[in-house]
Parts: C-alpha cells; sequence; structure tokens
C-alpha cells in the first residue's frame, strides 16, 4: 500500500488567510487546532511565482520550490509557524522530508529520511515539524503525526476531495 503526502501545515486561522491567496488552495482540517492545505498541481502552479523550480537539494531541500513559493511561506510565517512537509511510502519502505518557516525564515530543516532509514531519537521528519508548529502526541497515538490525523488519507489528492 502506499502513501504520498505534499502539504502546507499550520494553524487553520493561518492557513485560511494563506489559502485566500491561492484559489486553488483548500483548507482541511486537522486535530489539535491545526491543518493542511494539500500541495496539488493547481496549487503549486500558483505558488510557483515566476516558475523557477529550484533543483533538489535546493532552498529548504525540496526540488519542487520555487523561489516564489519559498518567499509566500516567509511572508506567511511572520503570521505564525508553517511547516513544509512530503512523504512517498510504498511498501514499507519511503522517504520524509520536513521543514518548518517561522518569522520569515527557515527555523528547522531541511529534515530528511531516506528510504529504510531508522528516524532520528528525535522522531521523523513530519513529526518533528508538527511538534515545531506545536502538535503534541495524544494520549493512545504513536506519534504527533498520527495524533494530527495525517493517516487519514493516502494520498494528496484525496484530502481535496473530500472537500
Amino acid at each position: 500500500m502506499s502513501y504520498e503526502l505534499q502539504a502546507l501545515i499550520g494553524t487553520l486561522e493561518l492557513l485560511r488567510v494563506a489559502a485566500a491567496e491561492v484559489p486553488a488552495a483548500r483548507v482541511v482540517p486537522l486535530a489539535q487546532g491545526l491543518a493542511l492545505i494539500p500541495v496539488t498541481p493547481g496549487v503549486l502552479a500558483a505558488l510557483q511565482g515566476d516558475g523557477s523550480v529550484r533543483k533538489p537539494g535546493g532552498g529548504a531541500g525540496f526540488g519542487w520550490h520555487s523561489d516564489g513559493f519559498e518567499l509566500r511561506l516567509a511572508a506567511w510565517s511572520k503570521a505564525g509557524p508553517v511547516a513544509c512537509v512530503e512523504a512517498e511510502y510504498f511498501g514499507g519502505g519511503g522517504t520524509q522530508r520536513a521543514a518548518v518557516w517561522e518569522d520569515g525564515r527557515v527555523v528547522l530543516g531541511p529534515l530528511t529520511i531516506g528510504e529504510f532509514e531508522p528516524a532520528s531519537a528525535e522522531g521523523a521528519p513530519i513529526s518533528r515539524a508538527l511538534r515545531r508548529i506545536g502538535a503534541r502526541t495524544a494520549e493512545g497515538r504513536v506519534d504527533e503525526f498520527d495524533s494530527v490525523g495525517l493517516g487519514a488519507h493516502r494520498s494528496t489528492g484525496d484530502w481535496v476531495a473530500d472537500d
């Protein structure tokens, strides 16, 4: 079974304001007062700015970010922290990447975990980013990823389909 996600995560209030600037964006509430904007092709196109996509490892380490995308994240983060997360798993192996912008700059990451690589003692990249923006592990849950409900859908597009 596969899992893939590309999303922006922040407080529900912050992402509602951010989404107002991006007509293709949909805000999906999560647990703990957080929400996500699935980075669908339409959202990505709207955030690309001049369209100059960075090479993998550039900027915050996301190969699909453009300078315009990162400038928008930096601007939004002045109102509160914003995490950019991606995950891709298939058959038990996969990758995760996360970074957090706050006060106009990257304050965490980019954090990356490769295929079949164990998470650090601090946790997997997405859980660490969620913790940085205020998520906590809920009772009976494995980690912050599970606690906010990121396992509810198996693909980025499915988050929008629920809308």
